[in-house]
């Protein structure tokens, strides 16, 4: 029987001998992972890491989730459907009624729901294909920062230079716009809207704005109650669909189980991904409004949109948001975060920072070039895991699963601030 290596057979360099350059994290994060559990991961020389990355957030409800690895367990046991295509299951058909009553009943969204493939970009590009066919236009606005996959069509409306490069092909049909507070001293809705009421802007009018309400890998920018809600209203005006990628904000992020519900707004399609499989195995929704659902059948499909393993885990995931419990625990934890990087960038005045983000989707934003890398190159060494964000990295991004107790928050907090002393005093 096959069994999991100890230390002495797996090092770095197998990765570095048989696969491709095109590995990151693996970079960042310099060893080899064995073990995980809540919000601690083990590398294979037993060193413990609080883990305040949580997959890029696709570990909200932490690793190896004790519920949800036992129906798992179960439902393999007993040579339930794995895989399925679209075709109807039991795992499938518990998903979608409970995710209609938990989710969208209370919060008053009438969704069809949409399975396009196991992956954010999968979402992305499904929403940018039904608005164009809905509409019969073909423009999208964007953002500036904006992050929203890394095929074709999710690469046309993402920001990031180096990852738009790595198409090798024009990205067309979109057209980006500033960001809430990306004009120092401009209002960006009056600069949008100027745009599409001016016959002689050269911009045709679009199908979709899509948009993040917390840019994540755009350096945790986050939008404004009122931007959001004057993008709605120009949307409304204008007779053009919104799209909210939700795939990292979402599923409790920033508090809420959607990041827009503060703000009151209700978009026209919504992409979820990342954490809604709840245990970390591959899912995605795309969340339309029923008029717009005019899909003929096949016209969007995927050979893995029938993820039944997902379906058991997100199903039991629900159970976080039965009550407004969970969001509580989230907001308590936020503003602990939010009074320890307010404290950070106070003392550390050679940071010549700023925070920025919403719930626990936090960072620490160093005007320094090179600050924010070092940092979290340190934490990696003492024992915490943190990535950078950003078009430059500039960003320190906290990401921790969101069952993370006071304890472990506390603790790794101790650590970041030992890493900036190291960094400053280097």
């Amino acid at each position: 029987m096959t069994t999991v290596k100890e230390k002495s057979e797996v090092g770095l360099n197998i990765f570095e001998k048989y696969e491709s350059e095109v590995r990151s994290y693996s970079r960042s994060f310099p060893t080899v992972f064995k073990k995980a559990k809540g919000y601690k991961v083990w590398d294979v020389d037993n060193k413990e890491y609080i883990d305040f990355f949580a997959g890029a957030g696709t570990l909200n409800y932490g690793h190896n989730n004790e519920q949800m690895k036992k129906l798992l367990l179960d439902y393999i046991e007993q040579d339930f459907i794995t895989h399925s295509l679209d075709m109807a299951t039991v795992a499938r058909a518990e998903f979608l009624e409970r995710f209609n009553e938990v989710i969208l009943k209370p919060r008053d969204l009438d969704y069809k729901i949409m399975f396009p493939g196991p992956t954010g970009t999968n979402t992305v590009e499904s929403a940018l294909k039904l608005a164009r066919k809905v509409t019969g236009r073909d423009k999208v606005i964007s953002f500036t920062n904006a992050f929203h996959g890394m095929t074709i069509g999710s690469l046309s409306v993402t920001g990031n230079s180096f990852k738009r490069i790595g198409a090798g092909i024009p990205l067309n049909n979109s057209v980006s716009m500033p960001f809430d507070n990306y004009l120092e001293d401009g209002d960006s809705i009056a600069y949008i809207e100027q745009f599409l009421e001016d016959s002689g802007s050269g911009l045709d009018m679009p199908a979709a704005i899509i948009l993040e309400t917390v840019q994540g890998e755009g350096g945790i920018n986050a939008a404004s109650f009122e931007w959001l809600r004057e993008v709605e209203r120009i949307c409304r005006k204008f007779d053009i669909l919104l799209i909210v990628d939700d795939v990292q904000a979402g599923c409790g992020r920033t508090g809420s189980f959607f990041s827009f519900e503060p703000a009151g707004i209700n978009p026209d399609i919504v992409c979820l991904s990342k954490s809604i499989g709840g245990f970390g195995l591959p899912m995605a929704l795309t969340l339309i409004k029923k008029e717009y659902d005019i899909w003929e059948p096949a016209e969007h499909n995927g050979t893995f949109r029938g993820n039944n393993l997902a379906f058991i885990a997100a199903t039991e995931a629900l159970r976080f948001w039965e009550t407004d419990e969970f969001s509580k625990e989230i907001a308590d934890k936020s503003k602990m975060m939010s009074e320890f990087l307010e404290q950070i960038v106070d003392e550390y005045k050679e940071l010549d920072a700023e925070t920025r983000g919403r719930g626990l989707m936090q960072g620490v934003a160093c005007n320094k070039a090179g600050l924010s890398v070092k940092i979290c190159a340190e934490a990696f060494k003492r024992g915490l895991l943190m990535e950078t964000s950003g078009p430059n990295d500039e960003v320190f991004k906290f990401l921790p699963p969101l069952i993370i107790d006071k304890k472990g928050l506390e603790q790794g907090f101790s650590i970041v601030e030992e890493s900036i002393q190291a960094v400053l005093n280097q």
